[in-house]
């Protein structure tokens, strides 16, 4: 590693004392948070990595802080596709608004272990096996396509085998008890509907990262700016899901720019042997692929006189033992 590993040290205990600042002074009550709230929230996030990003500046140089902003780009825009599918996953276990925070906590504290394992083994794998960079550019490249050509309806939570295998093995109760994910009842301990939302919320933010963590290793090698740059941008995920929740379907060409971006950021990656794009090209080509998406998408909606205003979709309660649940 570059850095020495004091810096990994520091980085991730100010990460969890920002945590449990969140949850245990801001949100210690559940609560919907308002637009407002969620606003302010998204502001402190971006505020923090930008912070962030100066310190990475001054300590390691301008280089180091154009990568770190270009990967915290790049894993903010992905996070909006991650945004679509949360919001199905809630709506399919009909969580109660109030308790998607909790969800979302556990659910950022879950990927940052496992976005870190992922991205030393990914450091470990390019500098022991060079092959290995045409191997994260073909997956980066494939999720590119996958994701050009994906509908709502291919987002079946019912076909996920973590959740299957916790149907099947666990004992479940049919109703939420608060925010708990364990609850005794009758003498004996029961998940509830609130853990096999967990499980499906990490099982898919795996999925995501299998997706995002390569794409950062095309805008560099360095393992702690990789790290840093992710995790910067999931921390704001869970303001950034109550800030967009309502208007995501709006975007509708988002996915096709997240997906040309990926496909971009996969070439990228595929020709670096032959021909490096520079880091600021490649921040500025990000940049302008996902605001034309999102612009585009606001003009078309227009131009067909729809209303400019959130859908509201029909949360329909699931039986947690239900296989058959669609």
């Amino acid at each position: 590693m570059v850095e020495p590993i004091w810096a990994w040290g520091i980085f991730l205990l100010l990460v969890l004392f920002m945590l449990a600042l969140d949850l245990g002074v801001f949100h210690r009550k559940a609560h919907v948070p308002s637009f407002r709230e969620a606003t302010i929230w998204s502001i402190v996030w971006i505020v923090a990595a930008l912070i962030f990003n100066g310190v990475v500046w001054v300590w390691l140089g301008h280089q180091k802080a154009l990568e770190f902003f270009t990967g915290y780009l790049v894993e903010k825009a992905l996070s909006a596709d991650n945004i679509f599918v949360f919001a199905v996953l809630f709506n399919y276990f009909a969580v109660p608004p109030e308790y998607r925070h909790r969800v979302l906590f556990w659910g950022v504290l879950g990927a940052i272990v496992f976005r870190l394992a992922f991205i030393l083994a990914g450091a470990a794998l390019l500098k022991k096996f060079h092959w290995v960079i045409y191997v994260f550019g073909i997956i980066i490249i494939v999720s590119g396509f996958k994701l050009l050509f994906r509908s709502e309806e291919n987002i079946a939570p019912e076909r996920n085998p973590v959740l299957r295998l916790a149907r099947r093995f666990l004992p479940i109760t049919p109703n939420y008890h608060g925010q708990n994910f364990f609850v005794r009842l009758d003498g004996k301990w029961m998940a509830t509907p609130m853990l096999l939302v967990l499980l499906v919320v990490e099982s898919t933010d795996i999925v995501f990262a299998i997706d995002s963590i390569p794409a950062i290793f095309a805008i560099t090698r360095d393992p702690f700016i990789v790290f840093t740059s992710n995790v910067c941008a999931i921390l704001g995920l869970r303001a950034l899901y109550f800030l967009l929740e309502g208007i995501i379907r709006l975007f509708r060409y988002l996915n096709e720019g997240l997906a040309i971006i990926l496909i971009f950021i996969g070439v990228k990656m595929l020709i670096s042997e032959f021909y490096k794009i520079p880091t600021g090209v490649a921040l500025g080509v990000v940049a302008l692929i996902l605001s034309a998406s999102i612009v585009l998408s606001l003009v078309l909606e227009r131009k067909k006189g729809l209303p400019l205003k959130a859908e509201k979709t029909l949360a329909v309660k699931i039986d947690p033992k239900d296989e058959s649940a669609q």
